[in-house]
């Protein structure tokens, strides 16, 4: 199979046409679930689809350093590719490496500011404008302001990108609102445009919508995630 191949049959067709055509640029979007489940896993393969059709993709990471990140992308193409058994590997490969940057912060001394000022940096000295983000382990939603939210939407609309960012559930003494979201990330519901939950269910990972932008019904969506190979797969 080939990358185009790919693209054209990827499950990732499935969530955008239930979305709307997916998150969009300059919207912002969060994926939730139980520590452990997937939650980078899931945006690194709506990362790994944006790439193989030509789109920059930056990783921030709060959490990881940038050799584990890398790492962790290239066990998912992998495992991605030997499930296609897709052809010319090397070529996806290098047309991941040139259309993706990782940069990783420590946590306490990061802020929207260093980050904008990063980005600056990358689009002059390396021509290199994001049009995927994602922001792994920041936003902390049980900590964070209104007004950090909104700097996060405000430079997804000025970067013309679509980010994404994460929020654990099942925490010890967490609320939940009636959808199932912590109060912590609802409270902020009229910045976000879509709000995913991946829920263990028996032998997989069920993708499930609960926000879909301003539309009143959320879809069912038909998707999981595997979680041997942490893949996303039809249902």
């Amino acid at each position: 199979m080939t990358p185009g191949d790919t693209v054209e049959q990827s499950p990732v067709r499935i969530f955008e046409r239930a979305t709307g055509g997916g998150l969009g640029a300059g919207k912002v979007g969060v994926v939730l679930s139980r520590p452990g489940v997937g939650k980078t896993a899931f945006l690194i393969g709506l990362a790994l689809d944006a790439m193989l059709q030509g789109q920059r993709v930056l990783h921030i990471s709060t959490q990881e350093p940038v050799d584990r990140v890398h790492n962790f992308y290239d066990h998912i193409f992998h495992m991605l590719a030997d499930s296609l058994r897709m052809e010319n590997r090397q070529e996806s490969l290098v047309t991941i490496e040139r259309n993706r940057h990782i940069l990783a912060y420590n946590r306490k001394h990061f802020s929207l500011e260093k980050l904008e000022k990063s980005v600056a940096f990358l689009k002059d000295t390396a021509h290199f404008e994001p049009s995927f983000v994602i922001m792994d382990g920041t936003p902390r939603f049980g900590k964070t302001e209104q007004w950090e939210i909104d700097g996060t939407c405000r430079l997804a609309e000025e970067w013309k990108a679509e980010v994404w960012t994460s929020s654990l559930t099942h925490r010890e003494g967490q609320e939940l609102d009636g959808r199932g979201v912590p109060v912590e990330v609802a409270r902020f519901d009229a910045s976000l445009d879509l709000i995913i939950n991946l829920v263990p269910a028996g032998d997989h990972i069920r993708v499930r919508v609960v926000k879909n932008h301003d539309e009143p019904e959320v879809p069912d969506l038909h998707l999981e995630l595997d979680p041997r190979t942490l893949l996303i797969r039809w249902q």
